[in-house]
C-alpha cells in the first residue's frame, strides 16, 4: 500500500512538471518556472522521503550536477529563466542520467514504444547516458 506522503508527494511531482511544462511554453515565464521548481522539489521530496532525497542530493560525485541543478533554480528565482532552465536540465541529465538505460529497458516490452526503443540509434543514444560502459546499472535514488 502507498503512504499518503507518497500519493502527496506523486502529485506535487506532477503539477510541478506541468508548471514548467507552462513556464516554458509561455516563453520562459519566471513566475510559473520558480512555482514548478518548488513544486517539483517539494514532491520529490515526499514521494521518497527526506533522508533520501538529502542523500541523493549530497552525493560527491554528482557534485556538478548538484551544483547547477540548484544554480539553475537559483537563475530562475532571480527572474533569468532561459539561462536557468538550460543549467537545471544539464544538471538533470547529470543526476539522472544512469536512470534513462533503466527506463528504456523496462519500456522496451510495451507494444509501440517498445519498437521505436529497439531501433539501433535510439538504443545506443540511451546507452550512451549514465555509468560510461559500466554494466551495474542501478537507479539512481
Amino acid at each position: 500500500m502507498v503512504s499518503d506522503n507518497t500519493k502527496i508527494g506523486t502529485g506535487l511531482l506532477v503539477l510541478g512538471s506541468v508548471f514548467l511544462f507552462l513556464g516554458v511554453l509561455f516563453m520562459f515565464d519566471s513566475a510559473l518556472l520558480a512555482l514548478g521548481d518548488i513544486l517539483f522539489l517539494t514532491g520529490l521530496t515526499l514521494t521518497i522521503g527526506f533522508s533520501r532525497t538529502v542523500r541523493f542530493f549530497s552525493r560527491r560525485d554528482r557534485l556538478r550536477g548538484i551544483i547547477t541543478f540548484f544554480g539553475g533554480i537559483f537563475l530562475v528565482m532571480i527572474r533569468w529563466p532561459v539561462l536557468g532552465m538550460i543549467c537545471q536540465m544539464y544538471g538533470l541529465v547529470y543526476l539522472f542520467g544512469q536512470f534513462f538505460p533503466i527506463a528504456a529497458a523496462s519500456m522496451k516490452d510495451t507494444p509501440v514504444i517498445g519498437d521505436v526503443l529497439r531501433i539501433p540509434a535510439v538504443e545506443s543514444f540511451f546507452a550512451s547516458f549514465g555509468g560510461g560502459g559500466q554494466n551495474t546499472r542501478r537507479a539512481p535514488v
